[in-house]
C-alpha cells in the first residue's frame, strides 16, 4: 500500500487506516462465563482484520481509550506482537473523552497524561506514535491542554500529537500556540475530521486552516457511517446487522438517510455501475484522494468487510467522475467562508 506523509512530519502512514470502534462492541475483558464464547469470537474477528489490513501493506491503526471503556486498547494490544510485529504499525489513539454524565471532556493535564499512561499499559507498549486529543475542551485553558501533548512527546511516550472534532477556530488556536510558544512544543501534525461525500462541512474551514498550517487530514467515517455503501437504497427496514437496525445505533445512520443524502448516495451507485465496482470502492477513492487527505480511516465489522475496502489501493477515479461527484455533494458556502474573489 502507498505510504503518505502525516502532515509536515517525517512520519509515514498507509493511505488507508484500520478504526477499531467496532472492536469495542463485545464483550470485554472481564467477560462472564456465558459471555466467553462470545469474547472468544470477537477477540477471532478482531484478529483477522488486522492480519487482513497488515498483509495488504497497512500500517496506521487508529483506537481510543474510551472505545469499549479501554476495550480496543487492550484487545490491540493482545494482537500487537503474538500476531503483527509492533514495529510494522503505526499506532494512534485518543485521550480527553471521559464516560460521565456532567463532563463529557476532560483535556485538563492530569487527566491527559494519567490517560495515556493507561492506555500504554492496555496496549502493552512503551509509546504511541499518534496521540490525539479527542476533542476540544473548552473547560481546561487551552495551553494547560497543549502543555500536556508537549510532555507527552518530550517524554518520548508519544512520538507525534493531534487532535480530533475541532473546528476551525479551535484548529488553528492549537497549532498557532504550538508554533508560538517557546520551548520544545509538539506540533500539531494531524486532525482526524468527519469526511465524506456526505459530510464535506471541514471545507469551510477546518481543511483550509489544516492546509495552511500543514496538518494532515485523517478522515473518520469516510463512507458516510455506511450510508455510501448503497446498503440503505432499498425501500423497507434496514438490513438486519446495520448500524441502521441496531437501538443504539441509528440515530448516527439517520442524518444520512433524507432525500438531499438519497441524491448523493444514487449518484455514487451510478457512477459504481459504470465503472463495475462496488459503490463503498468510489466513495473510499473520492475521500482518499481529497486535497490535505492523508489515510481515510476505515472501520469494519468483518475483516471481508475490511478486504472489499482495502482492494480500492489500486483505484483512481476518471476526473468526469470526480467532478460529477463534487457536484452532486456540493456544500454550500456563504459568507464568510468563501474567498473576496469569489464575489
Amino acid at each position: 500500500m502507498e505510504l503518505r506523509h502525516l502532515g509536515h512530519t517525517g512520519l509515514r502512514v498507509s493511505r488507508i487506516g484500520l478504526g477499531t470502534l467496532n472492536w469495542a462492541r463485545g464483550s470485554g475483558e472481564h467477560a462472564s462465563a456465558g459471555q466467553y464464547g462470545r469474547h472468544e469470537e470477537h477477540e477471532e474477528n478482531a484478529a483477522d482484520q488486522l492480519k487482513t489490513f497488515w498483509e495488504a501493506g497497512g500500517t496506521l491503526v487508529d483506537t481510543a481509550d474510551v472505545y469499549g471503556d479501554g476495550e480496543a486498547e487492550y484487545l490491540l494490544g493482545r494482537l500487537l506482537d503474538n500476531l503483527v510485529p509492533r514495529r510494522d504499525l503505526v499506532i494512534a489513539t485518543k485521550a480527553g473523552s471521559v464516560p460521565d454524565p456532567d463532563r463529557r471532556l476532560d483535556c485538563s493535564r492530569g487527566h491527559l497524561l494519567a490517560a495515556l499512561d493507561a492506555s500504554l499499559e492496555r496496549l502493552g507498549t512503551d509509546h504511541v506514535d499518534l496521540w490525539q486529543l479527542h476533542a476540544f475542551d473548552p473547560a481546561t485553558p487551552t495551553d494547560e491542554t497543549l502543555q500536556a501533548l508537549d510532555t507527552a512527546v518530550s517524554s518520548g511516550r508519544a512520538r507525534y500529537a493531534g487532535v480530533a472534532s475541532f473546528s476551525g477556530w479551535q484548529l488553528a488556536k492549537a497549532a498557532t500556540w504550538q508554533l508560538a510558544s517557546s520551548g520544545p512544543r509538539a506540533r500539531l501534525a494531524s486532525a482526524q475530521m468527519e469526511y465524506s461525500l456526505l459530510q464535506r462541512g471541514i471545507e469551510r474551514e477546518v481543511l483550509p486552516a489544516a492546509l495552511d498550517l500543514g496538518i494532515g487530514l485523517l478522515p473518520s467515517s469516510p463512507l458516510g457511517r455506511g450510508v455510501l455503501t448503497g446498503k440503505y437504497r432499498q425501500p423497507g427496514p434496514p438490513p438486519a446487522g446495520s448500524r441502521a437496525d441496531s437501538d443504539r445505533l441509528a440515530m448516527f445512520v439517520e442524518p444520512y438517510l433524507d432525500e438531499p443524502a438519497s441524491r448523493i448516495v444514487d449518484a455514487v451507485a451510478i457512477a459504481a455501475d459504470g465503472l463495475a465496482l462496488p459503490p463503498l470502492q468510489v466513495a473510499l477513492a473520492w475521500v482518499r484522494d481529497r486535497p490535505g487527505v492523508v489515510a481515510p480511516l476505515v472501520g469494519a465489522r468483518t475483516s471481508q468487510q475490511l478486504a472489499a475496502a482495502l482492494s480500492v489501493e489500486g483505484l483512481s477515479l476518471p476526473e468526469e467522475i470526480r467532478e460529477a461527484l463534487d457536484d452532486v455533494s456540493a456544500p454550500l458556502h456563504r459568507y464568510p467562508d468563501h474567498d473576496w474573489s469569489e464575489l
